[in-house]
């Protein structure tokens, strides 16, 4: 078994769903805009993802009960418009697994009739930015003209952007040979393993809220600030050692030392 896939419920009928990916990376930018819209959507949990390339870990919950590591995937309606929000604790850690959970992925997709792809992840700097900027990037330009107009997204990555590495940029990839819109929103973050992004996140999430007319209010992010800080930071102290390290060492080892981990 390399993926076990359950639908823990089941699945409505879904008009040209638009998935949206947060998954942990440098700042947890991603994860972190991503959690959010579950939360503020009112999202259910429509599949759960479980694999043995996962880390040999576990988490310690607020119960103080261990709990395997997963990626889900949720659905939302809002004003008519289906969103489908894939979540978790890890990305997969090596080539293979990615390559192979991003196809997995791409099957659910194509059976719940989806229409475009959006990824989310960080740029790690050397520095805390003041206002990160976002860059957007893609398969399809048509795509990504329409998320930096009106927003203050960028499509000049030259000399910003390096290899996006894991599920964030092969999703793009593997989509555009299916014909699939995608694109992915980088924001600007610290580049700590220790540090949140969520002013980063707080800046994807304002250009998603503007062109999907996702009518959130993005105040109530600050009020989630401390349990996003408690729950994210004491996951990423447990697993940043064994999965970031390992994927950022291959991409060294691929692309030379100067290469930073995107995601």
């Amino acid at each position: 078994m390399t993926w076990k896939i359950e639908e823990v419920e089941k699945t409505p009928k879904l008009k040209d769903p638009v998935l949206i990916e947060g998954m942990p990376g440098i700042g947890n930018v991603g994860k972190v805009a991503v959690d959010f819209l579950i939360d503020e959507l009112d999202a259910k949990k429509i599949y759960e993802l479980f694999s043995y390339t996962f880390p040999h870990s576990v988490f310690v919950n607020e119960e103080n009960m261990v709990e395997l590591p997963k990626i889900e995937i949720y659905h939302a309606n809002f004003k008519g418009k289906d969103i489908l929000l894939l979540a978790g604790d890890v990305q997969p850690i090596d080539e293979v697994s990615c390559y192979e959970f991003c196809e997995e992925l791409l099957k659910i997709f194509r059976k719940l009739k989806g229409k475009e792809i959006i990824t989310l992840g960080g740029i790690g700097l050397q520095n805390i930015p003041k206002k990160p900027k976002v860059y957007c990037t893609g398969n399809e330009k048509k795509m990504i003209k329409t998320y930096c107009e009106g927003t203050k997204a960028s499509n000049d990555l030259k000399g910003v952007v390096g290899p996006i590495v894991g599920v964030s940029g092969l999703l793009l990839g593997l989509a555009g040979k299916e014909d699939i819109p995608a694109i992915s929103l980088l924001s600007e973050t610290f580049g700590h393993p220790m540090y949140l992004g969520v002013k980063g996140a707080r800046e994807i999430l304002k250009i998603l809220n503007m062109k999907m007319d996702l009518g959130i209010d993005l105040k109530d992010l600050d009020k989630e600030i401390k349990k996003l800080e408690e729950d994210m930071m004491k996951k990423t102290e447990e697993l940043t050692d064994v999965s970031k390290t390992t994927a950022i060492n291959k991409v060294k080892n691929k692309f030379g030392k100067e290469t930073s981990y995107i995601g």
